[in-house]
């Protein structure tokens, strides 16, 4: 299309090159991950699974000193919503993450973390996301829940 009259260019063979045809509903893509794999509701999700386990589980609930997971819960929501490009409601209410120094107290070994990683994958499998989306998102929490390990195993 010429950019100085908005006419289409005529291919070699007479016709035009493009036609530019209304599409409806368009919309233009995602801003960011926090928008592409479904906003809110996607990371709601998630953390609300991943939470169900923690409660049942004898390894990984004992580290949480609350009786009510649910304040645990909306931490880690607010931080992974702001991680991927949500509203940064986690640095307004909470400042910066300083994820390490916030789990210093807690004994997490590798059994923990890799615990931890378990439920963490049998949440992100509820979610069905597109397998680019699930190993972008794997890949971070994996990468995290290492970089938490603060004592060797029993």
């Amino acid at each position: 299309m010429s950019e100085e009259t908005g006419t289409p260019i005529p291919s070699r063979f007479g016709e035009p090159l493009a036609k530019l045809v209304p599409v409806g509903g368009f919309q233009a893509p995602p801003d960011n991950f926090y928008e592409a794999v479904g906003g809110h509701e996607t990371f709601a999700a998630l953390v609300h699974e991943f939470y169900l386990r923690v409660a049942k589980d004898d390894l990984i609930r004992p580290m949480y000193p609350e009786q009510d997971l649910g304040p645990a819960e909306r931490r880690l929501l607010l931080f992974l919503e702001q991680y991927w490009g949500g509203p940064r409601t986690y640095l307004e209410e909470r400042g910066h993450p300083r994820l390490r120094m916030r789990h210093a107290p807690f004994t997490v070994t590798p059994r923990a973390r890799d615990r931890w990683l378990e439920l963490m994958r049998e949440a992100l499998n509820t979610l069905e996301l597109p397998p680019l989306q699930d190993a972008t998102l794997w890949d971070y929490l994996d990468r995290a829940a290492h970089s938490m390990v603060n004592s060797a195993d029993d």
